[in-house]
């Protein structure tokens, strides 16, 4: 074991006192910080090229990730070691009056101190064995552990037999630009260096489980993400006679209420299972008060996997927002009907059917109606689009199909079904599809053993990291018709969002996570436990790396 905890706390505190929230100034900033700090190390002003900051692709924004790398001088071999994790935060908002110490974890815990906070929080607060912060957690610990063992293996090059690379990536809290523009980089230091990348450890956070959960993980391989998104539209009324139409917000409730914590549509792999969608948005499409009903709805969920496609998510969905959609219409027509009785009107049957295409279904149905015209002012609407730097990804496909349900000559009521995001793949590390899986998990054996006698806590491994995570770009477990059904689905493919997936199944990288342990990620009581987060896992890593490239072959 080697005493790390100080060093490790100290690069912490560095990087937290410089506020980096997602898609802001700070981003450059921390880029910036990190860059010089590894400047600095004598390994790197001899190596001047062997550290660079990278300004993200195709991005609205100005930020940067810093990839560096360390050859080892033990034995010559190119096998290559990537230790990866992201620089930026989420938002600092929920501090309220302490968000002025969001970022000084010493003053912020001085400040909790004096306020009424949650047992367990003030127990952590007067232990002296936590450290909170914005960042402190999530995941500013991590990539203060890979640095660490960056600076350890740049001034000892000849106790490593092959090479490290180190991503600090932006963007990993919205939309990936940082670790999707870094596979640029480590293709081309792959062609120029004649690197081998035999893994990736990345150093997201790990919470506990459950509560009362005491053990500390690790993950091999991570859940994937999806963003399934429905365009709903009704039967315009006034609301004086609201029988006479049908409004899409009741539908997108039925909608909603059968598929926001549905244990059917989580996803059993490995005997680890996801947790249900849940829905991240839910509104109407209209742009300002009226009495009429509105024209549509627009609604999408978080959706995790761990074996399923995208393809096959879209036919469980699809199935799903049928069901929803008879639900509803029959409620309508019962309530209907007692309105009827109560009011003395006369009832007249509906004719409204439940009707969900996919946004790959509509599209055959309007290029086979409407042909190249269709097709010229579906792309002369997607480009103006474009130049509202306000409208996120999401809410342009959702303009989209807006748009292209006007060319549908039947708009009886229906629901269209989309992504409207990026799809973070899930990857799996089972050791069944490669040497480099095997001995990814052979090394993460040997280093759970060595070091677990060194701390009272159980160190654990699973098979699924359970949050979102840059982990997501490095490998694929998905063929190519699987992926495929995510880009087909998505209105904005190829204008506002485009990822190049060849890219990452060029790299296929095993990737594992060892990463600091806290509460409350995203949280105003955000805090990493010190002792496991600023020697342990710099140990594991440690471990890895050295058990991976303990024979210094080719």
């Amino acid at each position: 074991m080697r005493p790390c905890r100080e060093e490790v706390l100290a690069i912490t505190k560095e990087l937290v006192h410089v506020n980096s929230v997602v898609n802001t100034n700070g981003e450059k900033q921390v880029a910036q910080y990190i860059f010089h700090w590894i400047k600095k190390l004598k390994y790197f002003q001899l190596h001047e090229t062997a550290v660079m900051m990278q300004k993200t692709m195709n991005d609205q924004y100005e930020r940067y990730n810093v990839l560096a790398y360390v050859r080892g001088t033990k034995s010559a071999s190119d096998k290559t070691i990537i230790l990866m994790g992201h620089l930026d935060t989420v938002e600092i908002d929920d501090f309220a009056h302490l968000k002025k110490w969001a970022c000084s974890p010493d003053e912020l815990m001085e400040k909790m101190k004096q306020e009424a906070v949650p047992p367990l929080v003030r127990e952590h607060l007067h232990s002296n064995g936590w450290l909170f912060g914005r960042g402190s957690l999530d995941m500013k610990s991590g990539l203060a552990s890979h640095l660490y063992l960056l600076k350890y293996y740049s001034e000892h090059p000849e106790k490593l037999s092959g090479n490290i690379v180190l991503i600090a990536e932006c963007d990993e809290e919205d939309s990936s630009h940082g670790i999707l523009s870094a596979l640029k980089a480590l293709k081309a230091w792959k062609k120029e260096h004649q690197f081998n990348y035999i893994a990736a450890i990345n150093a997201d956070f790990v919470s506990p489980r459950f509560p009362g959960d005491e053990n500390r993980y690790i993950y091999k391989g991570t859940v994937g993400k999806l963003l399934p998104s429905f365009f709903i539209t009704g039967a315009e009324t006034h609301v004086g006679s609201c029988f006479e139409g049908l409004d899409p917000n009741y539908i997108a409730a039925y909608l909603t209420k059968q598929i926001n914590y549905n244990p059917a549509l989580c996803n059993e792999a490995y005997g680890e299972i996801t947790t249900p969608p849940v829905s991240l948005k839910q509104t109407d499409l209209k742009p300002f008060y009226t009495v009429q009903t509105a024209l549509a709805a627009y609604v999408y969920y978080n959706f995790f996997v761990h074996s399923w496609s995208p393809k096959e998510v879209l036919v469980k969905l699809k199935n799903e927002a049928i069901i929803a959609f008879q639900q509803a219409l029959a409620d309508y027509k019962e309530r209907y009907k007692a309105f009827c009785r109560r009011s003395g009107d006369t009832f007249h049957e509906i004719s409204w059917k439940p009707r969900v295409l996919t946004y790959k279904e509509m599209e055959r149905i309007l290029t086979k109606l409407h042909g190249q015209s269709y097709i010229d002012h579906m792309e002369k609407f997607k480009q103006n689009k474009l130049t509202d730097e306000q409208l996120d990804v999401r809410m342009f496909a959702a303009a989209v199909v807006e748009e292209a349900w006007k060319w549908m000559e039947d708009k009886s009521p229906a629901i269209i079904l989309f992504y409207s995001s990026l799809y973070s793949p899930r990857v799996e590390v089972t050791g069944e599809k490669s040497e480099r899986e095997k001995n990814v998990l052979q090394a993460l054996d040997h280093a759970v053993a060595e070091v677990q006698p060194h701390y009272p806590y159980s160190i654990v491994t699973r098979n699924f990291f359970p949050y979102i995570s840059d982990m997501s770009f490095v490998s694929l477990s998905d063929d190519e018709k699987e992926i495929q059904a995510a880009c087909d689905n998505n209105p904005s493919w190829g204008t506002k969002h485009y990822i190049d997936y060849q890219h990452i199944r060029d790299l296929n990288i095993p990737v594992i996570n060892i990463g600091p342990y806290g509460y409350d990620a995203h949280k105003k009581y955000e805090r990493v436990e010190l002792e496991y987060s600023f020697n342990i896992v710099p140990n594991l890593t440690f471990q890895v790396i050295k058990q991976l490239l303990a024979s210094g072959q080719k």
